[in-house]
């Protein structure tokens, strides 16, 4: 564990102090599953990748997740830093994804193929009162749905940027109901424009109570705006997130005709100290 070099990165910023740092283990080929959970729960991030040849696999603190966009842009930018820009493909448990890195530290994932669904009554009626929500809340233009693109991710969106920005919910009511669906953030939404929405992601079955950038969710949220026709297929979108928790970020979100998965773009920077 001592030789273990630990990399931090920031992701979805060109400023260390925004966007969502993530821990980067570049050779975990010695680790255990054990001693990469440990890791990741002294770092405290809401993510820590770790890298074994092409598998790439992501802990929070409190558990292993099946897909994290924020750590892959870490791992890929820091890959980069070290061996150039390039293309670096990346198997993880839900499933392959090809990241290029560019020589402004800039990288692109693409997501695996995503899909949309619906939301039970039951579960609806849950999840916003874990929220201390109203019905009311709600755009009616942006309803509530399932998203995936490698995790599974409610998506919520509401009318004004007060109320988005006044996230207070109930933790353990959250957690339980998300680990009762396998859920792994929840996207919560308000729409500034056409092609430009804020975004929040509470995260508390890992042990964060909010993520600051999501790349695995702007993904899903991606196959989410596709799939219900709410922006056009070759969309070009952009995510603000972190700016109520003070670590602003930025993640442009990709739609390609054709392509199933759904690209998730940003920049990612060394943290020290």
């Amino acid at each position: 564990m001592t030789d273990v070099e630990i990399l931090r990165y920031a992701a979805f910023s060109t400023d260390p102090a925004g966007g969502n740092p993530a821990g980067v283990v570049l050779d975990a080929s010695a680790l255990t599953d054990a001693e990469m959970l440990g890791i990741a729960a002294d770092l405290g991030y809401s993510e820590t990748a770790f890298l074994t040849g092409d598998r790439l696999r992501f802990f929070s603190p409190l558990a292993e997740v099946p897909f994290c966009g924020h750590a892959t842009v870490a791992t890929s930018v820091a890959l980069g830093d070290r061996q150039g820009p390039g293309t670096y493909t990346f198997v993880t448990n839900a499933g392959e994804i090809p990241v290029t890195v560019d020589e402004r530290g800039r990288a692109t994932l693409t997501s695996v193929p995503a899909a949309v669904g619906e939301i039970g009554d039951v579960d609806l009626v849950a999840l916003l009162a874990a929220l201390r929500w109203d019905a009311d809340d709600l755009d009616p233009v942006l309803r509530p749905r399932i998203a995936y693109a490698g995790a599974y991710h409610p998506v919520i969106a509401v009318k004004s940027r007060h109320r988005l920005a006044d996230l207070d919910y109930d933790v353990p009511a959250l957690k339980a109901l998300m680990e009762s669906r396998g859920w792994t953030t929840v996207q919560l939404v308000w729409r500034e424009g056409p092609l430009s929405f804020h975004v929040r992601n509470p995260f508390p079955v890992g042990g964060i109570y909010e993520d600051p950038a999501t790349g695995a969710a702007a993904a899903a949220f991606g196959g989410y705006l596709r799939g219900l026709g709410l922006v056009p297929d070759d969309a070009v979108v952009e995510l603000s997130q972190g700016t109520d928790m003070g670590r602003p970020g930025r993640l442009t979100v990709t739609l390609t005709p054709g392509e199933a998965g759904v690209r998730v773009s940003g920049n990612a920077v060394p943290v020290t100290g």
